[in-house]
């Protein structure tokens, strides 16, 4: 998917450690089957992912988390908040309604 090619990923959760791992993995998994080459995927907690967000084209996280990321999407950064963060199936879907893929 070349509009998604070469974009920076950031994953966020709470302590940066298990769920942002997880996170980072499926969402790798998603990428792979929708033929996407990412230039960068990072995870973090939300202490660091809210200074460094925009930096990235993309950041997932937390549907509760999502506002946190205000000010670098009003920089153009492409917040995703999900409900269930282990869920590809999510995780793509998410991505079609920001119409990042087809």
């Amino acid at each position: 998917m070349a509009t998604l090619d070469n974009k920076s990923f950031l994953v966020c959760c709470a302590n940066g450690a298990g769920s942002s791992l997880m996170l980072k993995m499926t969402m790798q998994k998603v990428l792979t089957k929708l033929g996407v080459k990412p230039g960068k995927i990072h995870h973090c907690a939300l202490s660091e992912g809210k200074s460094c967000a925009p930096n990235y084209d993309i950041v997932f996280c937390a549907r509760n988390f999502a506002n946190m990321f205000d000010a670098a999407a009003a920089r153009g950064t492409i917040v995703l908040g999900l409900k269930n963060i282990m869920s590809a199936a999510e995780i793509e879907q998410a991505l079609r309604d920001a119409g990042l893929v087809d």
